[in-house]
């Protein structure tokens, strides 16, 4: 079983814990949800704006659009 160390607090963690997001040739990995936010919500603070728009606006919209559905489906449960 493999170990990793959490990027944010440096706290060890075995292999099927924690969260681990390979991006690249670079292996993100954090023992908490609480850690793995915590770092990826300074990358976005920091990151230039005109670099992370577009993605930004199209996860926006994917998720947008899965929450109409659901909200479509209740709808059509209470009829």
């Amino acid at each position: 079983m493999e170990k990793y160390v959490c990027l944010t607090c440096g706290r060890p963690f075995n292999e099927g814990q924690g969260i681990i997001l390979r991006i690249g040739e670079r292996d993100l990995t954090f023992h908490s949800k609480a850690c793995a936010y915590k770092f990826l919500k300074e990358v976005l603070q920091n990151a230039d704006s005109g670099c992370i728009s577009s993605p930004l606006r199209e996860i926006y919209r994917k998720y947008d659009e899965i929450r109409e559905k659901i909200e479509e489906r209740a709808k059509k449960k209470k009829i």
